[in-house]
């Protein structure tokens, strides 16, 4: 057992390593500690004062967009240089004059665009010698930031797209531009809203402060340790139970964490000794808990702050965002449930010993059953009842619900007075039993309330995201208050002060962690503004794209690997939003175009959900993943083997990228409900196999070519769509002179296939397809004129004549003078499902070589603990 000493020491590592990384790891003694968390609170209600309604119910402190980021970016600025210590050896107990000064000077620099707002619009484009200045130093302070708080990949990969900014003219080959001036660089990085003050600021200031709010006051309210408990509770007694209750909590705590760091070390401490105890080594314990917390931020909602990042970039809505994501995020949890499964198989482990009563299997059926029946009726009471209730009682409706969510809090806090208050495990002593699942779960029913408003104002109301986590924020900041003395009310030992004190701190403690929690997502999307801001200022983006066309050879599959490989190499010292800013900005446009060239419509959101999948893979991937240096610290194992173990684990995350580029149903795009469902239950039947095959074991372990086989078979699962084509052609050719009769005779919500060359807007030649939908036709209108489109026609030859602006064509990318080349119409073919039949064939074979092998290995085991026990 580790000695009380060597776990104080290891968890001091683990504080210092999630503060270095989250929060800043300076804790200054004195009068500059309640001054530091006195900032950050008050940054914390700011940005619940901004999101919320009363700035206009009152009439002041109405901030524009612009005026907004310039704020938040002083705050994140401030708390940088007084939170962060400026080198290893910096004093960590008190703030030095300098970083005083600095901090000082960077929040005037951050909030310049807020002081100077009225007469920096009215000289557009025209920066004084006032605002160079400022932005010179406001540029290289922001880059100072950068490294102290994420270190210095992001701060140099920003600063070379300063020096090609600024040195275009003398840079070789096809990388050489015409160069901008200091003063255009400063007006166009931190006088507009083109680059530092750009979207992904905007995104932060908007929405990810309220999420990482939202989830520092969940942490703070106790909900992080009830998710563990339950999830212990449920899964601890199965086979490598520990490591499978680590999954499902990290998951949950996924929901509300941003960091796949603080991930690690919130449920590691706990997670990764109880899978050691149970027979897991010390470098698989770590990696479940890596695989398990990086996954955290592919779980909708918050996404690791992605998710808000995608709306403004892709330009769909965020329930829409959420929706295309969820499948694959379920998919990898539920494949890593069962990698966790197969090497507890593998080594014939055991639970831990379980507090529940003992029940027949039928009767664990009935329950879990009856439970998820009763899930879904309370469902669709909410839903519908809630539903009839708006139109009915008009605007007495919030009143009214309201009162209704306080009489259930009050209902769910009496049930769960009645059982005993969930405490903190110490992850260093041994577990005799698990808690009791009934017990466990009722105690903290009232944890889901917070986030059931959150879901409901975002899917059902359809409020912006900012104003769903406010009012989320808003209940659950009234559920610290008041939970601790009416829980004691209702316990019949009520210290009313002590109690609403602790609440109160409650509270405290959660805005100053959720403000330390953003000061590097702050700073980062700040800084990756500079990446965006550059491409835009000296067309970079079009070389780019150039030059990846040249290294893929137009090959689609290897721009795609190059992608998954850049991602990889920034995602190593950017963290993850970073990195998916920088890279999406740069590659997202080329991926899309490269598709087109050759002849597959890839939807932007499955790409932009592709470099962020390849990010988030960074964080385990050795030699630089802090996740897994994290879990190492942890388990005592060395990080490079815990980071390869973990990666191992990973692959199935890997995969998921590429399937649901060549196969969008994975995103649910263009699907029903009930093909949705079809989608998802063979999509997870298709990774469990995946998982099998790339573990070396199914049904009993797997030889060289079953392994193979299960491949082939979870491939043709995911894309069945891949061999139907081989059988059957989806479309026929037509020729161009037929285009328009064609379309006009198609069914609705069908579309066709139309290859286009021309000249673009830039004066480049293009040569791609693009996907045209069969839209309807407008009173008075050919289809064609409701798409926006007029061909001219001479012989056989087909150009565009004419394309309305902001009309479905142009969207497209329709422009005036290109030669449609050639059109493919859709034709009634089988339906490509028909493919899995084949591949469930070709799976029932492997089970019948492997089934003589489980039973006999089965028999072994059998006989062996016999043995064991005479």
């Amino acid at each position: 057992m580790t000695s009380p000493v060597a776990h104080q020491d290891a968890k001091d590592v683990l504080e210092d390593m999630v503060a270095s990384n989250d929060t800043g790891a300076r804790s200054p003694a004195g009068m500059a500690k309640p001054l530091l968390l006195g900032i950050a609170a008050l940054w914390s209600l700011f940005q619940l004062w901004l999101a919320s309604p009363l700035p206009y119910v009152f009439g002041f402190g109405v901030f524009s967009a612009t005026e907004a980021r310039s704020i938040h970016l002083a705050f994140a600025l401030l708390l940088t240089f007084l939170a962060y210590p400026a080198f290893k050896t910096s004093p960590r107990d008190r703030i030095p004059a300098l970083d005083w000064l600095l901090a000082i000077v960077a929040m005037l620099a951050g909030l310049y665009i807020y002081m100077f707002y009225e007469q920096l619009a009215g000289r557009p484009g025209q920066p004084i010698l006032q605002d160079v200045l400022v932005g010179v130093a406001g540029m290289l302070l922001l880059l100072e930031a950068t490294r102290r708080t994420l270190g210095p990949p992001l701060m140099i990969v920003a600063l070379v797209f300063i020096v090609y900014s600024l040195a275009g003219k003398y840079m070789p080959g096809m990388l050489a531009h015409r160069g901008v001036s200091l003063d255009a660089l400063i007006n166009h990085q931190w006088l507009t809203t083109q680059g530092v003050f750009g979207i992904a600021l905007g995104v932060s200031t908007s929405f990810v402060f309220l999420f990482v709010l939202f989830g520092a006051l969940l942490e703070s309210a106790g909900a992080g340790n009830y998710f563990i408990k339950v999830a212990f509770s449920m899964l601890g007694h199965l086979r490598g139970g520990p490591a499978k209750a680590a999954v499902v909590s990290s998951g949950l705590t996924g929901l509300i964490s941003g960091s796949s760091i603080a991930n690690v070390v919130t449920t590691g401490t706990f997670t990764i000794p109880l899978m050691k105890r149970v027979g897991f080594s010390a470098s698989q314990a770590g990696a479940v808990e890596v695989a398990a917390s990086v996954n955290g931020q592919i779980m909708p909602p918050v996404m690791g702050a992605a998710a808000f990042l995608m709306v403004e970039y892709v330009g769909i809505p965020y329930v829409e965002v959420i929706r295309h994501a969820f499948l694959p995020a379920i998919i990898s949890y539920i494949a890593l449930l069962y990698i966790v499964h197969l090497e507890a198989l593998k080594a014939g482990m055991t639970g831990l010993p379980s507090s529940n009563p003992q029940r027949p299997l039928l009767r664990k059926l009935f329950g879990f059953v009856t439970g998820i029946v009763m899930l879904i009726v309370a469902s669709g009471v909410v839903y519908y009842g809630l539903g009839w209730m708006k139109p009915a009682l008009g605007e007495a409706a919030p009143w009214v619900i309201s009162v209704l969510l306080a009489v259930v809090y009050l209902g769910l806090l009496k049930l769960g007075s009645g059982y005993p208050e969930l405490e903190m495990d110490d992850p260093n002593q041994p577990v005799v039993k698990l808690p009791q699942t009934r017990p466990t779960v009722m105690v903290g029913l009232h944890y889901l309330l917070p986030v059931v408003v959150l879901v409901w104002c975002l899917m059902v109301e359809r409020l912006s995201p900012g104003l769903s986590a406010f009012w989320a924020t808003v209940f659950l900041i009234c559920i610290m208050l008041t939970q601790r003395p009416l829980i004691a009310m209702m316990r019949g030992r009520s210290e009313l002060k002590a109690d609403v004190m602790h609440g109160v701190n409650d509270v405290w403690e959660g805005l100053v962690a959720g403000a330390r929690n953003m000061i590097g997502i702050g700073i980062a999307t700040a800084t990756a503004g500079i990446v965006v801001g550059a491409v835009s200022q000296t067309g970079v983006g079009l070389v780019l794209a150039d030059l990846v066309e040249y290294l893929s050879m137009g090959n689609l599959l290897l721009m795609l690997v190059l992608t998954a490989v850049l991602s990889l190499i920034l995602g190593m010292g950017l963290p993850t939003t970073a990195n998916y800013i920088v890279v999406s900005a740069l590659l997202a446009p080329v991926i899309v175009e490269l598709g087109q060239q050759s002849g597959l419509v890839v939807p932007l959101i499955a790409v932009h959900l592709f470099v962020f999948y390849f990010g988030i893979m960074a964080d385990v991937t050795p030699p630089v993943g802090l996740a897994s240096f994290a879990a190492a610290a942890i388990s005592g194992d060395d990080p490079m083997r815990t980071g390869v173990q973990a990666f191992l684990y990973s692959l199935r995350t890997a995969a998921l990228p590429f399937l649901f580029i060549f196969n969008t149903d994975l995103l649910l795009i263009d699907v029903t409900f009930w093909h949705g469902v079809l989608i998802f239950i063979v999509s997870t039947v298709a990774m469990l196999i995946f998982a099998a095959a790339t573990q070396g074991w199914f049904m009993a372990r797997s030889r060289w070519y079953e392994s193979l086989l299960l491949l082939l078979v979870a491939f043709s699962l995911f894309r069945p769509g891949f061999w139907m084509d081989m059988l059957h052609d989806p479309y026929q050719e037509i020729a161009p002179s037929q285009f328009a009769q064609s379309y006009e005779q198609s069914d609705k919500d069908s579309d066709l296939r139309v290859r286009i060359e021309g000249m673009n807007a830039f004066g480049k030649h293009v040569s791609k397809v693009v996907l045209v939908p069969v839209v309807d036709a407008k009173p008075g209108k050919t289809r064609l004129q409701t798409l926006g489109l007029e061909l001219l026609q001479d012989g056989d030859k087909v150009t565009v004549d004419m394309v309305d602006m902001g009309s479905v064509a142009a969207d497209l990318g329709f422009d005036f003078d290109q030669q449609i080349v050639s059109v493919k119409a859709p034709v009634e073919r089988w339906a490509k499902e028909w493919m899995w039949l084949p591949a469930l064939a070709l799976l029932l074979l492997v089970i019948g070589m492997q089934w003589p092998r489980r039973q006999a290995g089965s028999r072994g085991r059998n006989a062996g603990l016999r043995a064991e026990a005479s």
